[in-house]
């Protein structure tokens, strides 16, 4: 399992418990929802898998074989190069051009050869559909675009597993489809893809194993496509 929470107790930064006894398993290849009102945990769930927030008590919490209890904060940006983070509000850096954003990762990573950064880049922006964006900025983009474009940053790495805070919470519903098609296309190579979500109609159109936050626990549920 890449992901694996077995009696997990989930706190908020200001330690406040928000969700208790997480059970969760999440394996190579799978699409999986988090579902639940605003303030329902889903985010604080998020964050702790990319060690954002810690998980001090818990019977196991492990992503990708690092023990989420007793991971040092050295170890900490190797577990991150292996995740990929997508956000609601693409955090993407509004000085520089959709290359110079990608750049600034594969750097940040340890990526020193040139040829192989620029070869890498072209590649994501071919597979998320804008080749021809790179030298743009991104107010000169979409809010769709720029939500490909954070997508793109998130896979650079060739991560295991991405985790989405929301992904299409700010777009169209024509947009928003178009993103689930990029992120359901990303899980068929392999990566787990994990994302946050209040839009059923969503998961309905695109079935993956869900999870719904209520009342401090966290369940798994059967999402039944529409006929």
């Amino acid at each position: 399992m890449l992901v694996s929470y077995k009696n997990a107790n989930i706190y908020q930064r200001h330690g406040i418990e928000v969700l208790h006894g997480v059970n969760f398993e999440v394996a190579e290849g799978e699409l999986v929802y988090i579902i639940g009102r605003v303030g329902s945990g889903k985010s604080t769930l998020l964050k702790t898998l990319y060690c954002d927030l810690d998980i001090d008590e818990a019977d196991e919490a492990t992503v990708l074989d690092y023990d989420l209890k007793t991971i040092r904060r050295k170890e900490i940006p190797a577990l991150r190069r292996e995740v990929g983070v997508v956000f609601q509000d693409f955090q993407l850096l509004g000085d520089r051009t959709v290359f110079m954003n990608l750049e600034f990762v594969l750097k940040a990573t340890g990526w020193r050869d040139k040829e192989r950064r620029n070869d890498r880049i072209a590649e994501v922006l071919e597979m998320i559909g804008l080749g021809d964006k790179a030298d743009k900025m991104p107010n000169e983009l979409s809010g769709g675009e720029q939500q490909r474009v954070a997508i793109a940053r998130a896979i650079l790495n060739h991560p295991q597993l991405i985790v989405a805070d929301e992904p299409t919470g700010n777009l169209d519903k024509e947009t928003a489809d178009n993103i689930m098609l990029l992120l359901k296309s990303i899980a068929d190579t392999g990566t787990a893809v994990i994302m946050s979500t209040h839009n059923i109609a969503l998961v309905n159109k695109y079935p993956g194993k869900a999870f719904q936050c209520q009342d401090g626990k966290i369940e798994q549920v059967v999402i039944k496509p529409k006929a």
